[in-house]
């Protein structure tokens, strides 16, 4: 190939890729998606805005915010809650319960943001405090436990819910503990404080490395003018340092906010209906095909999260120039005690048993049964792959499903990724706007992107005289790299902007395409985050749930989550036995993001 040639190839090529990247995006994610929205703004050939202004109107849904509309006074009047007859989660076909739906003074959407604003609570009083021990305390292990606040990233959803209910089940460790030094039993399970704290758990290590971020990057010589000019070191911390954190702050508390409001699976195994957020509702009514409501419910659930995420994206982008002068010393946490090191170990024990038990009850259920000790679920797992209906679950083809899913998963997620961090670090017009538009599925549920392939590429697609249509394989790894490519994206944006740009001015100048300069230049110094990235992208499509439960419904598609999923509605042993095995695929994951991304990206 001549030297001429080459060079127009090469200048072709970002373009192409750039253009590949935006139909595989319209593909996967925007036709979905705008398929399930149709359904809210269109109807008879034309637009309506009948599904929304129904949503909108019916107190169900908005409480006594939609009834004020009609009768003002109702805001002083007192509404009784709702009692329907509705099937519970993970109970036999048939069998129906009555219980009360979120109190109609809220609403559904009302009751979904109050539980997300109490979890947010709980995170940022869980994360604050961690926060504060990874910043300005040195001890061993402390890269290792930095490193684990990338736990919400990583953790399968289905098995942190696993964890809970073997933990505060009637039978859970809890229970069976506090049975042994008779006392009753506390029953948690389908009520608000275990969503709340289970979301604590999911979100706190999220708040905390924000946080810890934020504060080592505090420029030590600010607080120390401030104590020589006569402030007490906690008038120090109010007036100098707590302004500098508080942006941190407020992002993890923002994100944290969006991932509680659309929390599914935690919500829905620990809650049910009968607590029901806007993502389980939206589950609940494409299970009973009533799509219009469900598509009408995801849009208004879409713009409010679009603009958390815009927010975020926005924060993040002024925090990539900032940097600390002279970050503090750290003070070692080993050493005489005092009050300030009695709180930190008072913090780390309470840490203990909010972040172990759950996965630690979850383990022991998985090996105990009615007489102590067994192998009994696992043998089950064994048995069933043997010997199971060809209709049921089976363990080692979920296994193998995950991990193909996963490997073609980063066919798909790295590459866009990466090509989308190259565009998020150039400045350009409607750059922000590019930027916000690529992080979309942040913002969008998994439930609503399985439906929209389901409906758009599984059932089919007409398009140029031809019917197109995928199988649910195909529509799950489809989902699965939208839900991780953003991940990559995030990893990888950050170390390309601390790129020096006159070397990439200095190559293109000496002749090199944008092509040459980013294969020779700037991959090669992002190699640690793009491989983080890929760490993430495939230990998210392993634990995937939202969208796969959908996509594998009726199918042998299913993978390890739905595995779980299904198991539990029979016996919480097998339940448990599989979620050790998802655990172990997802402890190698993390692993791997721990050797090649430490302290990197997100």
């Amino acid at each position: 190939m001549s030297p001429s040639i080459r060079q127009r190839v090469e200048a072709a090529t970002l373009p192409l890729a750039g253009l590949v990247t935006l139909l595989l995006l319209t593909l996967l994610f925007y036709y979905p998606v705008g398929r399930v929205l149709s359904e809210a703004v269109w109807r008879a050939g034309g637009p309506t805005a009948e599904p929304l202004l129904a949503v909108l109107s019916d107190p169900f849904f908005f409480g006594v915010a939609a009834q004020a509309v009609e009768n003002p006074a109702v805001l002083w009047t007192a509404i009784e809650p709702h009692t329907l007859r509705l099937p519970l989660p993970f109970v036999d076909a048939g069998v129906s319960l009555a219980y009360p739906f979120p109190d109609y003074r809220l609403g559904l959407f009302g009751f979904t943001a109050y539980q997300a604003l109490l979890s947010t609570l709980a995170s940022v009083v869980l994360g604050l405090p961690g926060a504060y021990v990874l910043a300005r305390f040195e001890f061993p292990g402390r890269r290792t436990v930095r490193s684990l606040t990338a736990v919400p990233f990583v953790m399968p959803s289905i098995m942190v819910a696993i964890g809970f209910i073997a933990t505060f089940g009637r039978t859970g460790v809890v229970n069976t503990a506090l049975t042994a030094l008779g006392l009753p039993r506390i029953e948690l399970l389908y009520t608000l404080p275990i969503i709340v704290i289970a979301h604590a758990f999911y979100n706190a290590p999220l708040v905390m490395r924000v946080t810890a971020a934020a504060w080592e990057g505090i420029d030590a010589g600010t607080a120390e003018t401030a104590r020589s000019l006569g402030a007490s070191p906690r008038r120090a911390f109010v007036d100098v340092v707590l302004p500098q954190l508080l942006p941190a702050i407020l992002t993890g508390a923002l994100l944290t906010f969006v991932f509680s409001f659309m929390s599914f699976a935690v919500v829905l195994a620990l809650g049910g209906l009968s607590l029901a957020t806007v993502e389980v509702w939206v589950y609940q009514r494409v299970t009973q095909l009533d799509y219009e409501t469900a598509s009408a419910l995801a849009t208004l659930e879409m713009v409010f999260s679009l603009v958390l995420t815009y927010a975020y994206l926005r924060y993040e982008a002024r925090q990539r120039a900032e940097s600390a002068a002279r970050p503090p010393e750290r003070k070692p946490l080993f050493g005489p005690l005092n009050v300030d090191r009695l709180a930190v170990w008072g913090y780390v024990g309470v840490a203990l048993v909010v972040f172990v038990t759950p996965m630690a009850s979850m383990v022991l259920a998985s090996v105990t049964g009615p007489n102590g000790f067994t192998l009994e679920y696992y043998r089950f797992l064994v048995e069933r792959q043997t010997t199971g209906a060809a209709f049921q679950i089976k363990p080692l083809t979920a296994i193998r499903n995950s991990l193909l899913y996963g490997a073609g998963s980063l066919a798909l997620a790295v590459p866009m990724g990466v090509l989308l961090a190259v565009v998020s670090t150039r400045e350009f017009p409607g750059s922000k706007l590019l930027d916000t538009l690529s992080m979309a599925p942040f913002a969008v549920s998994g439930v609503v992107v399985g439906l929209g392939l389901l409906q758009g590429l599984v059932f089919g697609t007409t398009a140029f005289g031809y019917r197109f249509t995928v199988t649910g394989a195909v529509a799950v790894v489809a989902a699965h790299a939208v839900a991780a490519y953003p991940f990559v994206t995030r990893n990888v944006a950050p170390l390309l902007a601390t790129i020096d740009r006159s070397v990439v001015e200095s190559a293109r100048v000496l002749g090199a395409s944008r092509v040459r300069v980013l294969l020779d230049i700037e991959l090669p110094q992002v190699v640690a985050g793009v491989l983080a990235g890929a760490a993430f992208a495939f230990a998210i499509s392993v634990g995937e749930f939202d969208s796969t439960v959908i996509l594998a419904s009726g199918s042998a598609a299913y993978t390890m989550p739905v595995a779980i999923e299904r198991f539990l509605g029979r016996r919480l042993g097998p339940a448990t036995a599989m979620g050790c095995v998802l655990l172990v695929v997802t402890a190698v994951s993390f692993l791997v993001i721990d050797r090649l991304g430490e302290g990197r990206g997100m």
